[in-house]
């Protein structure tokens, strides 16, 4: 992440964490997390406590999801290099192991059950191949690589986020790209990983609710309109033919 990426994101911290503290953006995460988990529950099998690594942690979202659905003790760690979200994170987890580091040049010194990025990678999408490989290194042969990244896989969506990053002072246009999907794609099977499962969740609740600091006039209504708009995009979540109409992509990822 370069200087000028790292003072721009210090810069909106407080306003990024502070909005996604909101009840919409709080319960549409817990009704896709929970469907995700859902999916994805019988092709993890761990015994006794779970090795964690979230990179990119920023205030350790990845724990709190973790913790929550895997139902297992869990030995974590994280690491950002936003000193701003590693003090939020660590007032909100007292004793939780995080530290400052970049993800571009930092290797990990162990092997973890479960390494988990949201929505990072296309902060630092000039590397991710490198990334993916050294994730790859980290994990053991049984882990499980969880990323949900911003995509788009149809050129009017991809249109439609270059502008809203060039015009939204929330975004740093000449830094962050949402992934083609194909590419990402692409990207997971060179640095040694298959798909396990990948959903297609980008569509009305998540235009709505995902992203309360950069769009705030869009967090409208209480947890009924959250819970009716996900339900409609459950019909689609799946579908193949849906996802070029995605703005993101989760995906469950094994080792080769």
């Amino acid at each position: 992440m370069s200087d000028a990426q790292q003072n721009h994101f210090e810069s909106f911290a407080d306003r990024y964490y502070n909005a996604r503290q909101k009840p919409n953006h709080l319960f549409y995460k817990e009704l896709l997390w929970k469907y995700f988990f859902n999916e994805i529950s019988k092709l993890c099998n761990f015994n006794g406590c779970i090795d964690v690594c979230e990179p990119m942690c920023g205030y350790a979202e990845g724990k709190t999801i973790i913790e929550k659905y895997f139902y297992a003790p869990i030995n974590y760690e994280g690491f950002d290099i936003s000193d701003n979200l590693l003090e939020k994170a660590r007032k909100k987890n007292i004793g939780i192991n995080i530290y400052k580091a970049d993800v571009r040049t930092y290797i990990p010194s162990k092997k973890y059950d479960v390494i988990i990025i949201i929505g990072a990678l296309h902060h630092v999408f000039k590397d991710v191949n490198s990334i993916l490989f050294n994730i790859r290194r980290a994990i053991k042969e049984n882990g499980i690589f969880i990323n949900f990244e911003p995509t788009n896989n149809f050129y009017f969506i991809g249109k439609i986020r270059n502008i809203i990053y060039r015009y939204n002072s929330f975004f740093d246009y000449q830094t962050e790209k949402g992934f083609n999907l194909s590419y990402l794609n692409s990207a997971y099977k060179k640095s040694g990983f298959s798909i396990l499962k990948q959903i297609y969740p980008g569509l009305l609740s998540y235009i709505m609710f995902y992203n309360p600091d950069a769009f705030p006039w869009l967090d409208l209504g209480g947890k009924t309109l959250v819970k009716s708009f996900f339900n409609l995009d459950k019909l689609f979540i799946k579908n193949k033919i849906r996802k070029l109409f995605s703005f993101a992509t989760l995906t469950a990822l094994k080792p080769l």
